[in-house]
C-alpha cells in the first residue's frame, strides 16, 4: 500500500452525457480561482497573442460516479509520471477502481488499494519533485519571497515555485494538484494518486511528485465520499462507501465530438497582469484595509473559457 506522506494515493473521474447537450457551440467562462496555462509551444497551440490551448494529448478525462473531471498533465516537469500515468490510463487499469481514501480539507486519494490489478506499468519511478533551474522554463515570477519559497508564480500555466540559491523549480500543491502517491522511499510511486481537495498542502512541496492539475470538475471531487481521519488514517474500509471510478481516457482516445477545448489566458496577458495589479492593490471600495501587496498564486490563476464546436 503506498502512502502519501502519511497519506494514500488519488485519481479522479470523469462522466460525458450530461456534458454534451447542446447542438450549437457553447461557450462558459469560468470565473474565481480558474485553473491555469502560460507559455511553452511545445504543450500548446497558440490561438492568440495572449491565449493558449492545452492539446488532447495531455488531457485526462476521468469519469466517476460524481461526474467529470478533466486532468491536465505536465510533461514539462514530471515526464516520467506523465509517460506512466498515461500508459496506465491507455491499458485501462485505473477503469473500475475507486477513490479510497479521501479526507476532508486535504487529498482524495484513488486507484488500487489492493495492490493486486496486474498491469505492465507498476514500475516505481523516480522521484521528480523538482528540476533544474533552465533558460527554458518560462517561469513568470507572480510573488517574491513567498512564505514557503524563494519565488511563487507559474510555469506553462502551472502554480510554481523556485529557489534561485538551488537552482530547483517544482510545481505547487494548490487546490486541484494531481501527484503520486508513494512510500517512505522517495522513489515509491508507481500507479495511486491524489488531488488535492483543501487548503493548499504547502508542506508537500519538493517531497512529492506533482504531475499534473485538475481544470474541470472540481465540484466533483469535492463531491468524492469521505474516510475518517482517524481510523486507518482515513481507508473507506466497505467499498460501497467509496465513489467509484468508473472510466479514464486519454484525450485523444475521446472522441472529437465529445472533447472539451480549453483556451486560457496567458499569465503575461494584460488581461491576467491588470487581475494580479488589483490584488496587490484591492483597488476597490469594498476593501477598507488594502493588505501588504503580496499574492497567493493558489488563488489568483488565469481563467479559462470552454469551446464545445458540435
Amino acid at each position: 500500500m503506498r502512502i502519501l506522506n502519511m497519506q494514500k494515493k488519488a485519481i479522479n473521474a470523469s462522466h460525458f452525457g450530461a456534458l454534451f447537450i447542446s447542438l450549437s457551440l457553447i461557450v462558459a467562462s469560468f470565473t474565481g480561482a480558474g485553473y491555469v496555462h502560460a507559455q511553452d509551444a511545445t504543450d500548446f497551440q497558440e490561438l492568440t497573442p495572449t491565449t493558449y490551448q492545452p492539446q488532447q494529448e495531455n488531457l485526462v478525462y476521468l469519469q466517476s460516479d460524481q461526474g467529470l473531471v478533466v486532468i491536465e498533465l505536465a510533461p514539462f516537469i514530471a515526464p516520467n509520471h506523465v509517460a506512466q500515468f498515461k500508459a496506465l490510463v491507455d491499458e485501462g487499469f485505473y477503469n473500475g477502481l475507486d477513490f479510497y481514501r479521501v479526507i476532508d480539507g486535504f487529498v482524495a486519494q484513488g486507484g488500487d488499494v489492493t495492490e493486486k490489478k496486474p498491469s505492465k506499468y507498476r514500475a516505481s519511478l523516480a522521484a521528480e519533485f523538482t528540476r533544474p533551474l533552465t533558460s527554458s522554463s518560462n517561469f513568470v515570477t507572480v510573488q517574491s519571497p513567498d512564505f514557503l519559497a524563494q519565488e511563487t508564480g507559474f510555469m506553462q500555466g502551472f502554480p510554481s515555485g523556485r529557489s534561485l540559491a538551488d537552482k530547483q523549480e517544482w510545481l505547487l500543491h494548490c487546490p486541484g494538484a494531481v501527484a503520486m502517491a508513494r512510500n517512505n522511499e522517495a522513489d515509491s510511486g508507481s500507479t495511486d494518486f491524489y488531488i488535492v481537495i483543501g487548503q493548499a498542502p504547502r508542506h508537500l512541496d519538493r517531497n512529492m511528485s506533482v504531475f499534473g492539475h485538475v481544470i474541470y470538475g472540481m465540484e466533483n471531487v469535492q463531491a468524492m465520499k469521505r474516510g475518517n481521519p482517524n481510523i486507518a488514517g482515513g481507508v473507506i474500509s466497505d467499498m460501497s462507501q467509496r465513489s467509484k471510478i468508473v472510466s479514464a481516457k486519454l484525450g485523444t482516445s475521446v472522441d472529437k465530438s465529445q472533447q472539451i477545448n480549453f483556451t486560457r489566458n496567458l499569465v503575461t496577458s494584460d488581461t491576467f497582469q491588470a487581475r494580479l495589479q488589483s490584488a496587490r492593490t484591492l483597488d476597490s471600495e469594498f476593501f477598507h484595509y488594502k493588505g501588504t501587496g503580496n499574492i497567493d498564486v493558489c488563488y489568483y490563476r488565469p481563467r479559462f473559457t470552454i469551446e464545445q464546436d458540435k
